[in-house]
C-alpha cells in the first residue's frame, strides 16, 4: 500500500470521480491500474474565500508498489504501513477479587472494553440509569424542570458527553493508536465511518446514544458486568491498599483494583475520597456564559456566502488576553445545535451546549469562559466545588429555577432584555430573561464584554446586540486532580484515577484514551 497525501478537490466539484482523477493526477497512475484506495484523512482549505478545496489523504493499493515507490520523486507519496492498537498483557499477580470501574462515561467505557477484550471480566458501577432510560429522564426534567438527582444531563450510563455534540476532536498525540482503537470502536458500534478521517469528526447526541448502548452489549458479551443505580459511597482500605468498596451505603464488593472513571460532576464522591485520605488537589478551571447566534451568520463569515450552504456547519475556536490578565476562550462550540440545562442538584442551575448529527437547528452555541484560579475560589481543595456550587445557585435564583437569559446588548449596559430580535433562543429547558451580570464579578464580566467584542473582529457579527447569553456554564472541566503516578495508580494502592473528573482529560476522545490507558496499566498488575 502507498500513502498519497495533499490531493486537493474543491469543494463544489468534490465526488467520488473528481477524488478519483484528483489521485490520479498527483500519482500519475492509470484507473486500472488502482486496485483500490480509501480515504484516511480529509482537512479543509478555506485561506480563499472564493475557492474553497477539501485536501486528502489517501491509501492506495497497487501492483509492484516497490517499483513505483522507487522511480516515484514526489514527496507527498510514500510507503503506508498500516497502525494497529496492541493491548500489553504482561502482568504476573492473579486476580483475588473484582475489578470495580465507577462511571460509564468515555473513560469507563473504554476502560472496560479493553479490559473486558482482553480476558477480565469488569464491573461497571454506574449511579445513574441505562441510556434509554436516562433519555427518558432528562426529557422530562427539560419539559417539567423536575430534576432526577441521578439520571440526569451529567449522570448515566454514557457520562455527560452523552448530552453534547458528540466531538472528538482533540490534541492529544496518538502515539500509541490508542485514538485509531477509539474511533474504530465507535464505528463498529454504530457510529459514521467518516469520523475515521473527517477535518472535524463527531457524532452526534442522537447517534451517541445508540453507540453506547452497543458498547455496553459488547462489554457484556465479552464478560463486563454492569451495575446500574448504583453509586460509590465508600472505599475500605487497610494498610494503604485497597480492600473493598461500599455501594448505595449497604453493599459491599471486594475489589482488587478499582478504576475512578468519574466525572467531573460527581462532587460527593470527591468529598467522600477527601475523607478518605485519596491524595488530591485542586487546580484551576473556567467559568462564564454561553452565546448563541444564527449559524447562517456563522458560516458565511467563516465560509463566504459561496460555501456557506455547501459546507458542513461552521465550526470556531477563538482565544484572547483581556486587558485584566484574564485568558478568555470559546470553547464546547455547538454548531446547528442546543442550549441545555444541564443540572445535577437541587436549586443549582447550570448549562452546556448540544447538537445532533446533522446539527440542522437554526442557531450555533459556545461557550465564552475565563480562567480562574485560587485566587477566586480559596487554596483548599474542595473550594473549587464551593465556587462553582455557588455560581449555580445564583444563577438558579435569578429566574427561580429557569434558565437565565440575555441579549448581549442589555449585558453590556447592565439591564434586564424585554423581548428578543433576530436571534431567537433554541434551548432545552425552561429559560427566562435576567440580568447575567448579577452571576460574576466586575472582572469577569468586563472580561467577557471585551472579548467578545475582540471577537466581533474576527467573525463578523459576533458582537451583534442581538446575540443571546446565557448562564451558567460552570462545569468546563474537573476542579480537582486525583494524583496518581506514572502507573496511574494513587497514593492508596489499587485505586487508579481515570478520565475527566480525576483530573486527566477534556472530552470524549482524551477521556476515552486515558481509560484505555488506565486498562493497560491493569494489564500491566494483574494476568
Amino acid at each position: 500500500m502507498i500513502k498519497v497525501r495533499q490531493i486537493k478537490v474543491e469543494v463544489l466539484s468534490d465526488s467520488d470521480n473528481t477524488r478519483l482523477n484528483a489521485l490520479l493526477r498527483k500519482t500519475k497512475l492509470t484507473k486500472e491500474s488502482i486496485l483500490n484506495y480509501r480515504i484516511t484523512k480529509q482537512s479543509l482549505d478555506a485561506r480563499d474565500k472564493e475557492c474553497i478545496y477539501y485536501v486528502y489523504e489517501m491509501v492506495v493499493e497497487i501492483n509492484n508498489e516497490e517499483k513505483y515507490l522507487q522511480r516515484n520523486k514526489n514527496k507527498d507519496i510514500e510507503f503506508y504501513q498500516e497502525e494497529v492498537y496492541e493491548y500489553q498483557k504482561e502482568g504476573k499477580k492473579d486476580l483475588n477479587n473484582n475489578i470495580v470501574i465507577v462511571g460509564s462515561g468515555p473513560a469507563g467505557l473504554f476502560a472496560a472494553y479493553i479490559l473486558a477484550e482482553n480476558g477480565y471480566k469488569p464491573i461497571i458501577v454506574e449511579r445513574g440509569k441505562r441510556v434509554e432510560e436516562r433519555i427518558k429522564d432528562v426529557e422530562e426534567f427539560w419539559n417539567t424542570n423536575k430534576l432526577n438527582l441521578n439520571s440526569n444531563v451529567q449522570f448515566g450510563e454514557g457520562g455527560a458527553g452523552t448530552f453534547s455534540d458528540g466531538k472528538l476532536n482533540t490534541l492529544i498525540k496518538d502515539k500509541n493508536n490508542r485514538m485509531k482503537k477509539v474511533f474504530k470502536t465507535f464505528v463498529e458500534c454504530g457510529a459514521p465511518e467518516e469520523i475515521l478521517y473527517s477535518y472535524k469528526p463527531h457524532i452526534g447526541t442522537d447517534k451517541l446514544r445508540n453507540v453506547i448502548k452497543n458498547m455496553r452489549n459488547k462489554i457484556i458479551d465479552m464478560g463486563g458486568k454492569f451495575l446500574y443505580e448504583t453509586t460509590l459511597t465508600n472505599v475500605i482500605v487497610q494498610n494503604n491498599q485497597l480492600q473493598k468498596i461500599v455501594v448505595n451505603n449497604n453493599e459491599e464488593i471486594l475489589c482488587d483494583a478499582l478504576i475512578l472513571a468519574i466525572g467531573h460532576s460527581a462532587r460527593d464522591t470527591f468529598e467522600m475520597l477527601h475523607k478518605n485520605n485519596l491524595e488530591m488537589t485542586n487546580k484551576p478551571f473556567a467559568v462564564g456564559l454561553r452565546i448563541e447566534h444564527n449559524q447562517k451568520m456563522i458560516d458565511e463569515s467563516q465560509y463566504g456566502k459561496k460555501y456557506a450552504n455547501v459546507l458542513s456547519k461552521s465550526t470556531y475556536k477563538l482565544t484572547h488576553q483581556s486587558s485584566n490578565g484574564r485568558g478568555v476562550y470559546t470553547f464546547c462550540m455547538c454548531p446547528g445545535g442546543f442550549v441545555v440545562n444541564a443540572s445535577s442538584e437541587e436549586k443549582r442551575l447550570v448549562v452546556n451546549g448540544m447538537s445532533n448529527h446533522d446539527r440542522s437547528e437554526e442557531n450555533s452555541n459556545s461557550a465564552i469562559i475565563v480562567t480562574i484560579s485560587e485566587k477566586d475560589y480559596g487554596t483548599n481543595i474542595l473550594d473549587g466545588v464551593k465556587y462553582q456550587r455557588m455560581l449555580e445557585e445564583k444563577a438558579y435564583s435569578l429566574c427561580n429555577g429557569k434558565i437565565p437569559l440575555q441579549l448581549y446588548k442589555d449585558y453590556k449596559e447592565n439591564i434586564i432584555s424585554k423581548e428578543f430580535r433576530n436571534v431567537k433562543p433554541v434551548i432545552k429547558g425552561e429559560y427566562d430573561f435576567a440580568n447575567l451580570n448579577e452571576l460574576f464579578s466586575n472582572e469577569i464580566n468586563d472580561s467577557i464584554k471585551e472579548t467578545i467584542e475582540v471577537f466581533g473582529k474576527k467573525i463578523n457579527g459576533f458582537n451583534n446586540d442581538d446575540a443571546i447569553l446565557i448562564g451558567v456554564e460552570s462545569r468546563t472541566s474537573s476542579p480537582v486532580k486525583i494524583i496518581r503516578n506514572e502507573n496511574s495508580e494513587s497514593n492508596i494502592k489499587g485505586i487508579f484515577p481515570c478520565g475527566e473528573g480525576a483530573g486527566y482529560a477534556g472530552g470524549i476522545t482524551s477521556a476515552a484514551i486515558d481509560g484505555i490507558k488506565v486498562a493497560e496499566a491493569i494489564g500491566k498488575i494483574y494476568r
